[in-house]
């Protein structure tokens, strides 16, 4: 069976970590996947096409001018019909739209995943109603959660064709990390608080900044890491020194060593205002770290309060103040929480799992007929992207 999966990418965020644990699982089970990422000439970006040729995966780059290009619609057309593909699996708005445009008169079938974003400007809203429409149109959407999977229904896709599969990480990677941040930061024995994600609104960063410096009264020595990039980087940088914390925080950027991240934190938070279904909680977890999640999107169902982690409200900075504190005051509760968020995650979220639910799916649709069709190795060109939606 050939899959092309399609995506739109700014960088390496959740969506193209689950894309790409998605398309490495489905090779071992017999399949081949070729990644098809749009090249936006204004903002370039090459992060999972790297990613993707680590891991010995098919990439092509489709060339995308603008918001309306034929161009790029006839391209992917073009590599579905040349390259015998059995089925189109898109990922994010931009993907859907382009991916219907160009499959809707080939008897290919069209899969959607639908991760969470929001559509804060006027030209997200517009994306955001193409999508909907795209979506109707497709043969089935598969949503991250069920909050996800109500958004679908409401959007008018019809429930029958509504799926919901969650996310999976590879366990054995992230349990396997070493702490090469703490060597970065001079860790020693010093406890370490962090976040890895985008550095956007709507993340919590501002809250996370604040309830460190609470927490710093308490035990001074702690340091809180920042983990990735975005528009409100500065924004935070100066929050910190208004805040007087700013040399026990530290900003890392973008970093592609993540179960070494994970391995030099002793507690993980997650202090979002809106996600989908995070991988970054599921990554934490999977590391054997103790995790701290908002409860929004499907958090709570990857969180267990009080059994794998803690659980706050969105916006509470009292609230994650006091589960920091509580963590950081009690190694044996953060080891347990742990433990049993690791057994979890490896039972319920691995990536196999995910994978297999996936293939099952794309069976379904072709009606147990698939091609094992073997296509050229497409060679990778620059990749960059267009605005892209909040994705966890």
């Amino acid at each position: 069976m050939k899959i092309l999966q399609l995506i739109s990418s700014a960088g390496h965020y959740g969506a193209e970590n689950m894309l790409l644990n998605l398309a490495k699982s489905l090779e071992r089970l017999g399949c081949t996947c070729v990644l098809g990422v749009f090249e936006n000439l204004h903002r370039p970006s090459t992060e999972i096409a790297e990613h993707a040729q680590q891991l010995g995966l098919q990439t092509v780059a489709i060339r995308c001018q603008g918001r309306a290009d034929r161009e790029a619609v006839q391209a992917i057309r073009s590599h579905i019909e040349t390259q015998r593909i059995d089925l189109v699996h898109t990922h994010g708005y931009k993907a859907n739209i382009y991916g219907y445009a160009a499959a809707r008169t080939l008897p290919t079938p069209l899969i959607a995943t639908c991760h969470n974003w929001t559509s804060s400007s006027v030209s997200l809203r517009l994306y955001a109603m193409l999508d909907r429409w795209a979506l109707r149109r497709f043969h089935r959407a598969v949503a991250v959660s069920e909050g996800v999977a109500v958004a679908l229904r409401r959007g008018g896709v019809a429930p029958e064709k509504i799926t919901t599969i969650s996310n999976g990480v590879d366990v054995a990677v992230f349990s396997a990390g070493r702490p090469t941040l703490a060597v970065e930061i001079g860790k020693g024995n010093r406890l370490v608080v962090g976040m890895v994600s985008r550095l956007v609104r709507g993340k919590g960063a501002d809250d996370f900044l604040r309830a460190a410096s609470d927490v710093l009264s308490c035990f001074p020595e702690t340091l809180f890491v920042l983990v990735g990039e975005g528009s409100a980087r500065k924004e935070l940088q100066r929050l910190a020194g208004e805040l007087g914390i700013e040399n026990k925080v530290i900003f890392t950027g973008q970093r592609a060593d993540m179960p070494g991240v994970y391995a030099s934190l002793d507690v993980f938070v997650l202090p979002s205002l809106n996600e989908g279904m995070p991988l970054t909680v599921l990554e934490a977890q999977a590391a054997n770290r103790a995790v701290i999640g908002s409860r929004v999107g499907a958090v709570p169902q990857l969180i267990q309060h009080r059994e794998t982690g803690l659980l706050i409200e969105p916006g509470d900075v009292a609230s994650l103040r006091n589960a920091m504190l509580e963590l950081l005051a009690d190694a044996s509760l953060r080891a347990g929480l742990a433990a049993r968020g690791q057994a979890r995650v490896r039972e319920h979220y691995s990536a196999e799992s995910m994978a297999r639910r996936y293939l099952s799916l794309y069976e379904d649709l072709l009606g147990g007929r698939a091609r094992q069709s073997q296509g050229a190795v497409c060679h990778v060109s620059p990749i960059a992207h267009e605005s892209r939606q909040e994705e966890g």
